[in-house]
């Protein structure tokens, strides 16, 4: 008889909340092993307040390099979200900006040794999607009121086409199913780049320090810049479906 083949764990760097897990084979262990992905997410949130609060305490007219750094961060985002929206779109600054600050230095963690990327499982980046979906729904019936949402999901059929069911129907089926995916992709998207690239890293570390070094530090910086992009794709996506709620209504 042939013996089963065996699988081989992808590797993952050791981190933190998780070798106390498996050193705590109890209640406790199973709740840091269950809740880890969530801790670093609280970490991360902790750790931005801190920042905050120091660029922001002593704010003066000629900016230390923290507050200059949080000013340039915010004017930024503010400039690319009104390029996008246009003025009116400025209500929705903070939340874009605070979804890729935090999106990206929930990546960035992932990069320090011990600690681990939340956006590397699914339950992190799914959370971040419908938040966006849910917030996207809600800024929907605010402007364009239900008549005017339910509207928009039929392709604003107008003349004749008002007068047809078959394209109405065709445009509304199109338009929630592609709402409802969006969260899926989103989060999915988010997640398996993130956690592809741990598993390329704790890959090149296995190798050992002579072989895998040469492959860590290249690819080091190149993970650096994808998990930066991931975060800009996240949240300008974020911001493309509120920009197709207003286009929507400045088309009225």
């Amino acid at each position: 008889m042939t013996e089963p083949a065996q699988t081989t764990a992808a590797p993952e760097f050791p981190n933190i909340i998780g070798l106390m897990a498996e050193m705590n084979h109890n209640a406790f262990g199973h709740f840091l092993h269950f809740w880890e992905s969530t801790i670093y997410s609280v970490f991360v949130i902790v750790l931005l307040g801190v920042v905050a609060y120091f660029a922001t305490r002593n704010r003066a007219l000629v900016p230390g390099r923290l507050q200059s750094a949080a000013e340039f961060l915010v004017v930024f985002v503010d400039d690319f979200v009104c390029s996008v929206l246009g003025p009116g779109g400025r209500k929705y600054t903070a939340f874009i900006g605070t979804l890729f600050i935090y999106i990206l230095a929930m990546n960035y963690i992932g990069l320090i040794p011990f600690l681990k990327s939340p956006n590397a499982e699914w339950s992190t980046t799914m959370g971040l999607s419908l938040i966006v979906f849910f917030y996207v729904q809600y800024t929907a019936f605010k402007e364009l009121g239900f008549l005017g949402y339910f509207d928009h999901l039929m392709g604003q059929p107008r003349g004749i086409m008002a007068f047809t069911l078959i394209m109405p129907i065709f445009m509304f089926s199109v338009h929630v199913v592609s709402e409802i995916i969006r969260p899926l992709s989103l989060s999915l998207r988010l997640r398996s780049n993130i956690y592809g690239d741990d598993m390329i890293l704790a890959l090149f570390a296995s190798w050992g320090l002579k072989d895998g070094f040469l492959w860590l530090l290249p690819n080091f910086f190149l993970v650096l810049l994808t998990s930066t992009i991931q975060a800009a794709v996240f949240s300008i996506l974020s911001l493309v479906y509120f920009s197709l709620i207003m286009k929507h209504e400045e088309s009225h």
